[in-house]
């Protein structure tokens, strides 16, 4: 019978991440074949993987970049049990890895289904979810365009957030990543209130009038007191109708013109865990 040398051992553990014991028994079971041997760690991943399948893998990494020419971002989030592994160094370096890699998809199952020194991300994820010992997967994925994109990454890796602007103008660095931060911190619904969808402004609309009707208030004068009811909602909904955080006293938008009266926001995405 094959008894793995050490080197081999180690060899595979450095490839794979596994655990010594682990990667001695695939060696062996492989009778030395390091290829084979390494299927056979991805299988354990596997069945690992099948075992934990039900269960809640709300803690992770949520990571954002952007390209060289800041004209394409991505946000994903890598998603662990718990927030031990969260922290993790390995586990923090290779949610970087793949929402770099993420740059190159439009969609999550593209991203999913793409080589990754070897392995597609998901037999990855799979043999990770094996070497961890915890459900590894890809909770959260969203890309965007624009002319010019900044992104922020809150402390913890918990919230991330990109911002597109109009054009790259000077200052623009400096607004994506204020406005980025905004969306991270604010939590808006939409950009403004054309991207609102009808469904939410007919639910708050019905919520509004039925406290004023629990008000008594007259039936005249409901319509009117429902338009300023839906202002205060777009002003604390939508991103650039929010007060700006670093200066309450002027919205986002007037912030963005502040810095170049021609530059706009075009679009935002956030991700956050849980």
């Amino acid at each position: 019978m094959y008894t793995p040398v050490a080197a081999d051992v180690a060899k595979l553990r450095n490839t794979t991440g596994a655990g010594m014991m682990d990667c001695k028994k695939a060696l062996a079971e492989a009778e030395g074949d390091f290829e084979k041997a390494i299927d056979i760690l991805r299988k354990k991943g596997q069945k690992v993987a099948a075992n934990r399948a039900d269960r809640d893998s709300s803690e992770g990494a949520v990571i954002a970049r952007v390209n060289e020419d800041n004209t394409l971002g991505a946000i994903i989030s890598l998603n662990c049990e718990t927030d031990f592994v969260a922290k993790n160094e390995a586990f923090i370096e290779l949610a970087y890895e793949l929402a770099e890699q993420a740059l190159a998809y439009a969609d999550k199952e593209e991203f999913l289904a793409s080589d990754f020194h070897g392995q597609t991300v998901a037999e990855k994820l799979i043999e990770q979810t094996g070497v961890i010992g915890e459900k590894i997967e890809i909770g959260a994925f969203e890309s965007i365009q624009g002319a010019y994109l900044g992104a922020y990454i809150h402390a913890g890796n918990k919230i991330a957030a990109i911002t597109a602007l109009s054009a790259k103008v000077d200052g623009a660095e400096e607004v994506a990543k204020a406005v980025s931060m905004q969306v991270a911190a604010m939590n808006p619904l939409a950009l403004d209130e054309t991207q609102v969808s009808q469904e939410t402004i007919d639910k708050e609309l019905e919520i509004e009038r039925e406290l004023l009707i629990k008000e008594g208030k007259p039936a005249n004068i409901i319509d009117n007191i429902l338009k300023g009811k839906m202002q205060r909602f777009y002003k604390d909904n939508t991103l650039v109708h929010q007060s700006f955080i670093k200066d309450p006293g002027m919205s986002v938008a007037d912030y963005v013109k502040s810095v170049n009266p021609d530059l706009k926001i075009t679009g935002f995405v956030r991700v956050a865990l849980g």
